[in-house]
């Protein structure tokens, strides 16, 4: 809580009587977030990844104050965070979030998943982010909604909003009209072409290159005979038509498992390049990863928040997801210097205050390395300016999420001085 509240007694009490406050709102944080994002969207082609974090607090005390729940066996305790990041689908800078939700699985123990109703079930939280991307991302140029394996759903294919594309990363062996099985449909299509691809480290895992063969083809996939309430079944509809995306590593390392992705669709796949798009959409997924990082070990450490009501800390959830997007927004124009707009992530008139910043750190006679390298009202420029806030030389590395959320929060110090000064509070 500290990370949020500014490291300084006074704040973290009166931070702690605001999550306690009735009139705050998950829902309330989330609908104000979800109000800038749509603003920086219009207009755009726009990706809205969303994924779930098991964010875990502790083991059997914490479950006696009143946490449900998580990871294997259900001996630990905490809560389910699932965003929807919102991000320019062409570039990949980072917008915002159209919807943040918390879920605390403190209700015991429910029902077969078969008997019970998709409201019922933890999996609506798929078809909900996309409803909810579609509402609130509707000025868009268009909405792809992308996720993994565990949102390949026939009900959220059936059932998402008009003007919505889904990509999702096939789970399911699925029946095709025709009588085949997906995955052996898959394998029976022609090679469209090989290239190679740059796989990014990941923690356990050295950067390398991969040669990937890609092949498409369209699918007609059949509603399931099981998994759901016979009166839900026969609400949707007995096939849908799709297009299918499947990519294969060859010859991998010794040692190191292959690639291999299928990829569902709603977006028309009748080429390569179409195909190679949907490719460079999933591998975007990768942003929604590097955005729990920061919000769990790198940056915020959310896991170590010692806040014993369960209410209050979704509540902490939720604005530290909304500050870790500013985080991600900079580390990410580290190596984007004259990309994205310092707008997409600072209010209008921050941009005087930082260039001001930039100017008293750079001096009268600075040498190059004392210098803001990147153009001013760009990303690039802020990161600069708030990792020198967070206490980096300039000199050494990339300031990463840490540095740069210690930045970000002597920003915001520095930003209610000056309107205290113009007596504009």
């Amino acid at each position: 809580m500290r990370e949020i509240a500014g490291g300084r007694r006074c704040a973290e009490v009166g931070f702690g009587r605001f999550l306690r406050n009735e009139a705050v709102t998950v829902a309330g944080l989330s609908a104000a977030a979800a109000e800038r994002t749509g603003y920086r969207a219009a207009g755009r082609d726009v990706l809205a990844i969303q994924d779930t974090s098991e964010i875990v607090l502790g083991g059997a005390k914490v479950r006696a104050k009143g946490f449900g729940p998580v990871g294997k066996g259900g001996n630990l305790g905490g809560v389910l965070l699932h965003p929807v990041l919102t991000v320019d689908a062409r570039s990949g800078e980072v917008l915002g979030l159209a919807d943040i939700s918390v879920r605390n699985r403190d209700k015991g123990k429910v029902g077969p998943r078969a008997d019970r109703s998709k409201s019922d079930k933890e999996s609506r939280r798929w078809l909900d982010g996309a409803r909810r991307a579609g509402e609130v991302l509707a000025r868009a140029r268009r909405i792809t909604v992308v996720s993994d394996r565990e949102s390949d759903i026939y009900e959220d294919f059936a059932r998402k909003p008009d003007n919505v594309d889904l990509l999702v990363r096939a789970n399911h062996n699925r029946r095709l009209e025709e009588g085949d099985l997906l995955f052996d449909y898959a394998n029976s299509l022609p090679e469209g072409e090989r290239f190679v691809v740059a796989i990014p480290a990941s923690p356990g895992r050295a950067p390398r290159k991969a040669t990937l063969a890609l092949r498409f083809g369209a699918v007609t996939i059949c509603r399931p005979g099981s998994g759901m309430p016979a009166a839900d079944a026969k609400t949707l509809p007995k096939t849908i038509r799709l297009h299918l995306v499947d990519i294969v590593e060859v010859a991998p390392p010794d040692g190191v498992a292959s690639i291999h992705w299928r990829l569902l669709t709603t977006h028309a796949v009748e080429n390569i390049g179409q195909a190679r798009l949907m490719l460079d959409f999933y591998r975007k997924r990768w942003i929604i990863e590097e955005f729990f990082r920061t919000l769990k070990s790198a940056g915020f450490q959310v896991e170590a928040a010692e806040i014993g009501d369960p209410d209050a800390l979704m509540k902490f959830l939720a604005l530290a997801a909304i500050a870790a997007v500013t985080v991600t927004q900079l580390v990410r124009a580290r190596d984007n210097p004259h990309g994205q707009s310092l707008i997409d992530a600072f209010d209008q008139g921050d941009q005087t205050l930082i260039e001001a910043i930039c100017a008293d750190y750079e001096g009268p006679n600075p040498t190059k390395r004392q210098t803001n390298p990147h153009p001013k009202g760009t990303m690039a420029f802020a990161t600069w300016v708030i990792a020198r806030l967070g206490a980096w030389t300039g000199y050494y590395g990339k300031p990463g999420p840490r540095v740069l959320n210690r930045g970000l929060q002597e920003f915001h110090a520095i930003k209610y001085g000056a309107k205290l000064a113009r007596g504009n509070v």
